[in-house]
């Protein structure tokens, strides 16, 4: 590792040029290939399932709706968390760990952005599942494909400035050195730990900002389920009853495992409490890819409409081999 002046870190200005992903620790060497080639497995299983859903969306016209709107937003988010990165990951292992400063800052920003969209995009599929069961004779006034794509869109560009000022918080600080960053890839907590200088206010500031984007979408999806649930109490029908659970049971879990473990390493940053290198790198691969990967499944795959809509594509597909005329 290289060394750096005292001068230049007197003079608070940074002096890295470039970062070390140090990933997990305790691994030998000739094992590196084979985790890289999982992560790609990860990656290419996580982007098939994500293109797929925005590739059928777009050319079935059935599914063109509020919700597909909001599923395709989500894949997008999930397709570009993925994309940011498991391919960075995969060169870790693969190639280089070294990663340049401006590649660094730029993974940073766009890691939170995905995360911070995400959260915004559960929140207002709780809305549609909020409207459609609670308020179903409303639900062609209140949700439209227009007032979809204009809340995506509000959605996308406020997260892009909320990054954009706390990355420059991040870039306020000098970073003198170690330059050995505790993880596979870039992330703020990751990054501001190196700086080399006191980081205590920086700390509550971005904690408050990350505990808004996250409790914020958290506490309205809390309040929509809880009214859910009370609404399908009220249905006299078991089998509707049980329908609806089985239809909010996963989301439920998906929006747990990604919300929960996120709060909790957030809160223990802002206490100065620290998991174990390997522990950690886990912990936040799993809330970060896992929902990632399986979406697709839970939000689209089994849904009715899409499964009716592949199973119709599937038998006209079979028509045309066979050579018979299909109806329209």
């Amino acid at each position: 590792m290289a060394t750096y002046s005292d001068t230049m870190y007197k003079n608070r200005t940074t002096n890295i040029p470039e970062f070390i992903l140090q990933g997990f620790i305790g691994i030998p060497a000739e094992y590196y290939g084979l985790l890289g080639t999982f992560f790609l497995f990860i990656y290419l299983m996580l982007a098939s399932g994500n293109i797929f859903i925005l590739v059928f969306v777009a050319c079935e016209r059935s599914l063109q709706k509020p919700t597909y709107i909001i599923f395709c937003n989500l894949a997008i988010s999930d397709l570009g968390f993925g994309t940011t990165t498991l391919p960075r990951i995969i060169a870790k292992y693969w190639m280089s760990d070294i990663m340049s400063f401006n590649s660094c800052t730029a993974q940073m920003y766009l890691v939170h952005y995905f995360g911070t969209c995400t959260s915004f995009l559960m929140a207002l599929m709780a809305l549609d599942r909020f409207v459609a069961i609670c308020n179903p004779l409303r639900y062609p006034v209140l949700i439209r494909n227009t007032s979809i794509v204009i809340l995506c869109s509000v959605f996308w560009i406020v997260t892009s400035l909320i990054l954009a000022g706390t990355v420059s918080l991040a870039l306020s600080v000098p970073y003198c050195g170690p330059n050995i960053i505790r993880h596979c890839y870039c992330d703020y907590i990751s990054v501001i730990s190196l700086a080399c200088a006191d980081i205590t206010a920086l700390s509550v500031t971005t904690t408050s900002v990350a505990m808004a984007v996250l409790w914020g979408p958290l506490f309205y999806i809390i309040f929509s389920y809880v009214a859910i649930i009370i609404s399908v109490m009220k249905i006299a029908s078991k089998e509707g009853r049980y329908k609806t659970f089985l239809t909010c049971t996963p989301q439920l879990l998906i929006i747990c495992l990604y919300y929960l473990p996120r709060s909790f390493l957030y809160m223990a940053f802002a206490i100065g409490f620290r998991f174990e290198t390997n522990l950690n790198i886990a912990m936040i691969l799993m809330y970060s890819l896992f929902p990632a990967l399986i979406n697709p499944l839970i939000y689209c795959f089994r849904t009715k409409e899409i499964k009716d809509a592949i199973m119709r594509k599937l038998k006209q597909r079979q028509l045309r081999v066979n050579g018979k005329t299909i109806l329209p």
